[in-house]
């Protein structure tokens, strides 16, 4: 491979090909969006044979590879609304490539929708899908393990046929969203009848068969991957005729909800059912810590009224920067966004902590109890805080 074009410069192409050109210097990479971004990793590529565009046609048609990784977000509307994965920019980016290929390429699916197989009815007999089982396949499989293999040990990389490849995906966000459901439905229970969740999730971390990985009880889990890919499992499903195994998958999205719900109820019950008036302080509004994705935050569900330009978008918006719509006079006046959390929760009548950074482990809890309004509440949606502590002089602390 000589060089290699992307569509799309967002979460998964930006970062996937700064990665590629800093590992293989002997291959051109050109991203190609319709804005560009990405910085720090890229400087020391960039110009030498990393190169961000906006004339997609051009670096396809010289292209030997090219990735698609174009947004693929739940549809909202039409057949599969609301579980299907809307294919528009997928479909442009295909229908493109086949109108501008002059040659034989390797087609790579970077976006999280399984639809490879599908990928072949927009492009010509001389382009290949990587995975498929057929020489030409398997060539291009080798092809794509040549440039992983500059970084990522041999033994690491799996490779299988188109379905398993894109199956897998979903398959693994959803059994780690599974068991984030299946905690937070034992934190209901544990809240009920006085059991610590915590407790509760060590002790069964604790068995071999299990482990402790992604059971933390929380708010609930959010993130572009984990709800979009369920519901594209469910959607597979019941095409495929299989409306009991899709059934099953769907719980895991309504005990995410409802945990979510359960939370937003908690904090409005503390106020006394009515919000009126009443300052709630959110600490925290990224899906979790050490990253600025705010799609599909649990925040938004707790604060549904009052977030400022998140909810002012459609959710097939959320990926767009360019489409971001200004605030209406209302949020304006709803919304304040501070970078201190002193500054934020003084006198606040509940504390809400949603995103599990570093820092607020070590905020002054007793400083920000002085200077909320009282009685003061407490909601720890991700068990950031030492509720032993704290439950000692603050008059509510709900840990999750």
């Amino acid at each position: 491979m000589v060089k290699i074009c992307c569509i799309g410069a967002g979460y998964v192409g930006g970062p996937t090909m700064a990665v590629i050109a800093l590992k293989c210097p002997s291959v051109e990479v050109a991203v190609v969006d319709i804005s560009p971004g990405l910085w720090d990793i890229v400087k020391e590529c960039r110009g030498m044979n990393l190169f961000f565009s906006t004339d997609a046609e051009k670096h396809v048609c010289e292209a030997d590879t090219v990735f698609v990784s174009v947004n693929t977000l739940t549809k909202t509307r039409g057949l599969g609304a609301g579980k299907a994965a809307d294919l528009t920019y997928w479909e442009s980016a295909a229908r493109m490539i086949a109108d501008v290929s002059k040659s034989g390429k390797i087609g790579v699916e970077k976006s999280t929708v399984p639809r490879g197989l599908q990928l072949k009815t927009f492009l010509n007999l001389t382009v290949l899908i990587g995975g498929r089982e057929t020489p030409g396949g398997q060539k291009a499989i080798q092809a794509l393990k040549d440039v992983y293999t500059q970084w990522v040990p041999e033994d690491c990389i799996i490779t299988t046929n188109l379905w398993s490849a894109e199956l897998s995906k979903l398959a693994a966000n959803a059994f780690l969203a599974q068991r984030i459901s299946s905690v937070n439905a034992m934190s209901a229970l544990c809240e009920a009848t006085g059991a610590n969740v915590s407790e509760v999730s060590y002790v069964v971390g604790k068995d071999s068969r299990i482990r402790p990985k992604f059971l933390n009880a929380s708010v609930g889990f959010g993130g572009s991957c984990f709800q979009k890919d369920v519901l594209n499992l469910v959607y597979i499903c019941e095409c495929n005729g299989l409306p009991e195994v899709a059934e099953y998958w769907k719980q895991v999205i309504k005990i995410n909800d409802y945990q979510k719900i359960r939370f937003v109820n908690r904090v409005v019950a503390s106020m006394f059912n009515t919000v009126l008036g009443k300052k709630v302080a959110i600490l925290g509004f990224a899906f979790k810590k050490d990253t600025g994705d705010t799609r599909e935050t649990p925040a938004i569900d707790v604060n549904e009224d009052q977030i400022q330009r998140d909810l002012a978008m459609k959710k097939v918006d959320w990926d767009h920067p360019l489409h971001l719509q200004p605030m209406s006079p209302t949020g304006v006046k709803q919304v304040s966004v501070v970078w201190d959390a002193y500054t934020t929760t003084k006198d606040a009548l509940v504390v809400c902590i949603l995103t599990e950074w570093d820092g607020f482990k070590s905020l002054d809890y007793k400083k920000i109890y002085d200077n909320m309004q009282k009685p003061a509440f407490i909601f720890d949606g991700r068990n950031v805080v030492d509720a032993d502590k704290l439950r000692d002089w603050i008059y509510c602390l709900c840990n999750w």
